[in-house]
């Protein structure tokens, strides 16, 4: 039984019928029932055939062998998305990946519903759907190849279900697909860590001045719930509204139509890796979340220890992960990395380790979507390794939410922007509002879109060059270029870039984007134009750029048009604030007199 091999340390968690003993299914003819379990040893591995019986009172009823492979074909995304006006999505997208040497044709999908409101763990099939918005057009995804399909749905229901993708290799019997995943509709949204302190006379939510501030940043989400004096004043609530993140109990009150689009996701476990030094086993973590899982509370759990972070995987629905680089604590001994010739610091590390730790962590749960905690400004911590600016300067916070938002999220959460902590590093706040705005330009891109490709290139000699990465969506995809040519300065212990420098990129995409119409680069200032070419494999572009570089490939003419006036609506919605720390030291000095 899987509590035996718990206790002999072979699986780190499971969700079987043994995790539920007061709560046995009764399958019904045509239903399904998922069991999840996570192993620790190669004996339950790839390569591993497990011998699986089920049945009822001890006594099997069939038995069966379970061989856990590598698969070749699988989904990689898996995505609802679903109008503003509601928390209910009414559209799914779903990316697969062919790592096999043959083409293979989607056919049709089906959604496995809880076959009753009562029995979330039971699912029953709903019909076959045919497939009439697929990427590439004809359904057919190449060798080595990533396309999908977007369907259009009723609106479903907020609790688990089962995604079914039937596709044909050849003339091969047609195969399924199937994962399962909650349905939530994904936005992207911005988190400002521990926003709720407390001031002589109240606490900073009381606070127009930093609502402004923070809404002057895009943060639409912190770590709280109920909060006196702000959640219940709808005139503050409504004009700044900040989603939830919290433990949401008594369940029963957050489980409300009226309280859904409030909230983010159940987060409370802190960093169960870490467990003050003692790390919380996998099994506990499974426990605490256990309750939400007849909800329509999706949960969310910080990952901070990478080494040991694999065990964790596929315990809540939106997991996201904690990393700085720079004058912070960290898990991993920063003076190991040969990272510049030799030179080695104790007061940072390579920047391009986020980029590695968000593909890991994605690859680890996929097709969830993930979420990053990216390094902001904080006012708690002290000097490392000498070091005396305690928060990232402007380059080092850009680059690190990059190597992170190019590997695919679909939200990223500052730590930490407390009044404090904005007032210690107020030079932060136009480089976040710019994170922020050029996140909602390339929203729609985000959620729609699946990690396509990865590259790390190098210069002649042998030193690390740029990180290239490929976003791939169904309206056309997102190209990253980001620059690893910085130093380590050891006088003022902080990442230096250099100029601008020129450089020729081929970005392989996949083959419905070699048809693409316009390719342009875009940030928060504005939307250039580029030298670009069609290759056989992909796009290939010429430009001269320093730190971060995002281009857009695009299906429609008009997408470079509707882009510039979106950017621009953004900068009036910023402008409507009168507000603006950054810029003029009398907001500043508003902002400063709440802490007196």
């Amino acid at each position: 039984k899987p509590m035996y091999w718990l206790e002999q340390n072979q699986l780190a968690w499971h969700d079987t019928p043994h995790s539920w003993p007061d709560h046995p299914v009764q399958l019904d003819p045509d239903c399904a029932t998922v069991w999840e379990w996570n192993s620790v040893g190669d004996e339950w591995g790839i390569g591993t055939s497990v011998p699986v019986s089920v049945g009822s009172n001890n006594d099997s009823l069939a038995s069966f062998n379970f061989d856990v492979m590598d698969p070749e074909v699988y989904l990689n995304s898996v995505t609802f998305i679903g109008p503003n006006n509601s928390v209910y999505p009414d559209e799914l997208i779903f990316h697969v990946t062919n790592q096999t040497n043959e083409s293979i044709q989607l056919l049709s999908c089906r959604l496995w519903l809880p076959a009753n409101s009562n029995d979330w763990r039971k699912f029953s099939p709903g019909p076959w759907l045919c497939l009439e918005n697929t990427f590439p057009g004809s359904g057919l995804i190449s060798a080595d190849g990533q396309g999908g399909a977007r369907v259009i749905l009723k609106s479903l229901p907020l609790k688990y279900a089962i995604i079914e993708v039937s596709y044909q290799q050849g003339l091969l019997k047609p195969q399924s697909l199937m994962t399962r995943i909650r349905i939530k509709k994904e936005t992207f949204d911005i988190g400002g860590g521990w926003l709720v302190s407390s001031l002589n006379d109240g606490h900073t939510l009381q606070k127009e001045p930093y609502l402004k501030t923070l809404k002057l940043m895009y943060i639409n989400s912190g770590m709280h719930q109920e909060v006196g004096g702000y959640t219940d004043i709808p005139e503050l609530f409504e004009k700044y509204p900040l989603k939830y993140m919290n433990r949401m109990q008594p369940i029963e009150k957050y489980d409300r139509d009226e309280k859904l689009s409030r909230i983010h996701a159940v987060e409370f476990l802190g960093e169960p890796q870490y467990g003050g030094g003692t790390p919380v086993p996998p099994m506990e973590v499974w426990k605490a979340f256990a309750p939400y899982q007849s909800s329509r509370l999706p949960t969310s759990v910080t990952h901070s220890e990478e080494r040991i972070w694999r065990y964790y995987a596929g315990l809540s629905d939106y997991p996201h992960y904690d990393a700085y680089r720079v004058c912070a604590p960290s898990p991993d001994a920063w003076t190991r990395y040969d990272r510049w010739d030799g030179q080695r610091i104790r007061w940072g590390a390579p920047l391009e380790t986020i980029g590695d730790m968000t593909r890991s962590l994605r690859n680890l749960n996929r097709p969830m979507p993930i979420a990053y905690w990216s390094q902001g400004a904080h006012d708690g911590w002290g000097r490392y390794g000498g070091r005396n600016r305690t928060s990232p300067t402007p380059d080092e916070l850009r680059l690190q939410a990059y190597h992170g938002l190019s590997s695919r999220i679909t939200s990223l959460y500052w730590f930490n922007l407390s009044l404090k902590s904005i007032l210690k590093f107020p030079d932060l706040i136009q480089p976040i509002r710019e994170i922020g705005r050029e996140i909602r330009m390339m929203e729609n891109w985000l959620l729609t879109g699946s990690a396509y490709h990865f590259k790390r290139t190098f210069k002649p000699d042998g030193s690390l060059d740029w990180d290239l990465a490929t976003i791939s969506g169904p309206e056309g995809g997102l190209l990253f270029a980001l620059d690893l040519d910085y130093r380590a300065d050891p006088d003022l212990k902080q990442f230096i870039f250099n100029d601008p420098r020129q450089a020729i990129w081929t970005f392989p995409v996949p083959s419905y984007l070699r048809s693409a119409s316009d390719v342009f680069r875009l940030d928060a200032s504005g939307i250039y134009s580029v030298e670009w070419d069609l290759t056989e494999n992909g796009i290939q572009i010429q430009d001269s750029v320093s730190q971060v570089a995002i281009y857009l490939v695009a299906l429609n003419n008009d997408t470079r048009n509707q882009l510039e006036d979106h950017r621009l609506e953004l900068i009036r919605n910023e402008n409507s604030l009168d507000w603006d720390p950054s810029h003029y030291s009398s907001h500043l000095e508003a902002l400063r007199s709440l802490l007196d």
